[in-house]
């Protein structure tokens, strides 16, 4: 969507009609181009935000994992020490 510049009437009469309108076609052009850098970097964030979500899922899962190993093996040695206590 371009931007509908209006100018003065002044700054028409001054710049003259050609310059006027090759002026607000340059705004138009440096707006679209703005326009699309912006709807390129929305887009790189949501991709970004996806690979994150991801990560922070897979960790998650690789924090549960680990969790369920450690206690696994604090209950093996904990059951070692009891039978050597008990059996001491």
């Amino acid at each position: 969507m371009p931007v509908t510049a209006k100018l003065s009437q002044l700054f028409y009469e001054r710049l003259g009609e050609q310059v006027a309108n090759e002026l607000v076609d340059w705004f138009n052009a440096v707006d679209a181009t703005y326009r699309g850098d912006l709807r390129e970097l929305n887009e790189l964030n949501a991709r970004i935000d996806r690979v994150v979500a991801e990560m922070e899922a897979r960790l998650e899962r690789g924090l549960k994992e680990q969790t369920r190993w450690l206690l696994l093996a604090w209950g093996t040695v904990l059951a070692g020490v009891i039978a050597l206590l008990a059996r001491g």
